[in-house]
């Protein structure tokens, strides 16, 4: 297979503090090309989740909390569209997070405490090979985040484009669909 440098690929998605699922596409385009043999590999996924532009207290900072309040914020990356979160058993998932956080202050705060669920960077030994066109970028945040935070959930793919037979890669695309 052929190899090129890798590349950076970076999405957002503005989650809303209201249980709702929210998801942006990411468009793979450019990369991917079953029929012409191009098919995309991740290396890995970096995640954050912060606040956002038109936040109160400026983007890119820790989200404030209402007080003495906890709640959680979940996303995931799937090859399929989807209408709410899914469980990482999913065959259309290739990577997901969780942060569950607390804030026991008496007023609005970013969270004191928190437990983060494949927040880390996500790393395989040989990548994740994507075959299909667009994959999407969903999240889903309680009500519990002060409504001025704005949250969003941002991850950067670091990713290679290499080459495989049409049949192998058209393979790889259905299955992903």
């Amino acid at each position: 297979m052929a190899k090129s440098d890798s590349f950076f690929i970076r999405a957002n998605v503005l989650v809303d503090d209201s249980a709702n699922f929210a998801f942006s596409n990411i468009d793979l385009g450019a990369y991917v090309d079953a029929l012409g043999k191009s098919v995309l590999r991740i290396h890995n996924v970096s995640a954050s989740i912060t606040t956002g532009v038109g936040a109160a207290d400026g983007q890119g900072v820790a989200p404030k909390m209402d007080a003495g309040l906890g709640d959680s914020c979940s996303w995931q990356i799937t090859t399929q569209d989807q209408t709410g979160m899914v469980l990482p058993s999913n065959r259309a998932v290739v990577s997901s997070g969780s942060v569950w956080a607390f804030n026991q202050d008496g007023l609005s705060a970013p969270p004191a405490q928190a437990y983060e669920a494949d927040m880390l960077p996500q790393e395989w030994t040989n990548g994740y090979l994507v075959a299909v066109e667009s994959m999407q970028l969903g999240a889903s945040a309680g009500g519990n985040w002060a409504a001025t935070a704005n949250l969003t959930v941002s991850v950067v793919l670091e990713c290679t484009v290499e080459t495989m037979t049409q049949a192998a890669a058209m393979a790889l695309a259905l299955s992903q669909q």
